[in-house]
């Protein structure tokens, strides 16, 4: 037999040992006349001395709303310079932190809003077609629980960033000492299969030390200027992207609320940004902006760009190639994890060859094991051969909040994290993701989980049994299409139908763009779905439509 498919990262650089307060205020000592962080919308950056200062001013206020360590605060918001001070300022006085996903709609917020216990949102008043202030306001009777709604650009946002007393920075102080490394400090909902979104519940323990070490993966220091595209309320950005820079002194660069590869391509230049993230689709956008660019003798000066993360999605080879010539990314890096293990357990180095970091999401990070196992058996198979992913060490969630099932099926009596990814890992310890035991589906770096819309899709009136299914999509990666048998056989319901009776339910994201219905779905000889058939059948559909 080969040898198993187990490996167990570097013991260095030693893990930190401290909170995520106690780490931003040894880079300030260290940095604080360098840049910290900068939004571009509004064209305004902060050092870190300035930026720690509106952070512990934050701190203070959300301390004067009553709120205490272990209290549960909802962040709802895109991507803006509130949304990192309100990271920062919970984190230093043990407030945990929600992640709102901006693209919520009223179901997904109150559910999150329930099962977290939040107390108190800070929120954006609107974004695009979506009227948060609103929503929470009709929040409110399922949510009897929500105290406080504090809005940007509110006077009551103006008061929780009000100058602190001595006595106030006291309290500040006195509490930081007080936290433990191992506390709870953020919760980011993510779906199984079955049933509904579960809080993975993480601590600073876990992504202080996650984005540390992704940072000192890609050599950063006080030099770098990371531009993030890449959303907030995802470990992508809050985790690899801010706490790796202020973990290193380095500064985050915020191009835009929302993803906007003009803007993204615009920040690079202006404030010569040397690190890049997003997943694949973000960078084949930008790609074809800088064709048009090219071709209007405009263009973007991305000269100063040397590193980056992509991650979400697998990366096609053309697209890395194109990054790496056309972007002045030599040293981009390929990331592999989920939200559950903070989230990166594997990362391709800078300096690996092209072929690793297209074919594989490289070798196990630092303090990490990781293995291959029967998904049956639970027996680690030999290096070469399929089987799921699991993972072990400092960036295992502490749990699902509030539901110890749920983390007893995730999380094995030793500790390892089960994935439910199927993987296989070479001689060389390098890992190639290979499929889902899960049926997650991956649109355009969104990881959609089947089950939760077909519990939606029950609540339609014509629908008896629905099924889901990812088909390929050449822009996405893939598209939802849903199955559905319907309760008259009479009856018709097409994609436009369901998309109507979906808008302002659920996440847009989440609505099937196709509708396939049928009378039976195809079933094993033990009665359950198959939906591999499915998949089989959906794409010789589609491609008779094409």
């Amino acid at each position: 037999m080969s040898e198993p498919a187990f490996s167990k990262g570097e013991d260095f650089p030693a893990l930190l040992t401290t909170t995520i307060g106690a780490t931003l205020a040894a880079t300030v000592a260290a940095h604080g006349d360098d840049v910290a962080l900068i939004d571009a919308t509004i064209r305004r950056q902060w050092t870190y001395t300035e930026f720690h200062r509106e952070v512990r001013a934050l701190a203070a206020g959300l301390l004067r709303m009553g709120l205490a360590p272990g209290d549960r605060v909802g962040l709802w918001s895109p991507n803006r310079f509130e949304w990192v001070l309100t990271q920062y300022a919970t984190a230093e006085v043990g407030i945990i932190l929600v992640n709102l996903n901006p693209a919520y709609r009223q179901n997904e917020l109150e559910y999150a809003l329930t099962q977290a216990g939040i107390g108190v949102v800070i929120a954006a008043a609107s974004f695009k077609d979506s009227a948060y202030a609103a929503m929470l306001d009709t929040a409110r009777d399922a949510c009897p629980q929500l105290g406080a709604v504090v809005l940007f650009d509110s006077p009551e946002w103006d008061a929780l960033l009000a100058d602190p007393g001595p006595d106030e920075l006291a309290g500040v102080d006195e509490i930081g000492r007080s936290l433990h490394p191992d506390d709870p400090i953020n919760i980011q909902y993510t779906s199984g299969t079955t049933g509904f979104p579960k809080g993975a519940t993480l601590s600073h323990r876990n992504i202080g030390n996650n984005g540390y070490l992704v940072g000192e993966l890609l050599n950063y220091t006080n030099a770098d200027r990371i531009c993030l595209p890449v959303p907030f309320y995802h470990c992508f950005g809050m985790v690899m992207g801010n706490l790796a820079a202020t973990s290193h002194g380095a500064a985050m660069v915020i191009p835009a609320p929302a993803f906007d590869p003009a803007a993204t391509l615009a920040a690079v230049s202006e404030y010569r940004c040397t690190s890049l993230y997003g997943v694949p689709t973000m960078f084949i956008a930008e790609l074809a902006l800088l064709d048009e660019a090219d071709s209007a003798a405009g263009g973007y000066d991305l000269s100063s760009l040397r590193t980056g993360v992509m991650a979400g999605s697998p990366c096609p080879e053309h697209t890395m190639r194109q990054v790496i010539e056309r972007m002045h990314m030599a040293e981009v890096s390929i990331c592999y994890g989920m939200t559950e293990t903070s989230p990166v357990s594997t990362q391709t180095r800078v300096d690996d060859p092209l072929e690793l970091r297209v074919a594989t999401v490289g070798r196990v990070g630092p303090h990490l094991e990781i293995k291959v196992v029967d998904p049956v058996s639970g027996d680690t198979v030999g290096r070469g051969e399929t089987g799921e992913f699991c993972t072990r060490g400092y960036s295992v969630m502490t749990g699902y909040w509030d539901q110890p099932d749920k983390t007893a099926e995730a999380i094995d009596a030793d500790g390892w994290m089960h994935t439910g990814d199927l993987a296989a890992m070479a001689d060389n310890g390098y890992v190639q993701i290979t499929g889902r035991i899960k049926d997650m589906v991956i649109r355009g770096g969104e990881n959609i989980y089947p089950r939760e819309i077909e519990e939606f899709l029950y609540t339609h009136p014509a629908i008896l049994d629905a099924q889901v299914i990812g088909v390929p999509d050449e822009k996405y990666g893939e598209e939802l299409m849903a199955w559905v048998r319907l309760r008259d056989p009479g009856q018709t319901l097409t994609a436009d139908d369901v998309q109507e009776f979906a808008q302002g339910k659920i996440a847009r994201h989440k609505i099937p763009r196709y509708v396939h219905v049928v009378e039976e779905f195809p079933m094993t000889v033990t009665g359950k779905v198959r939906k591999v058939a499915m998949r089989d059948e959906a794409i010789s559909i589609l491609d008779g439509m094409r």
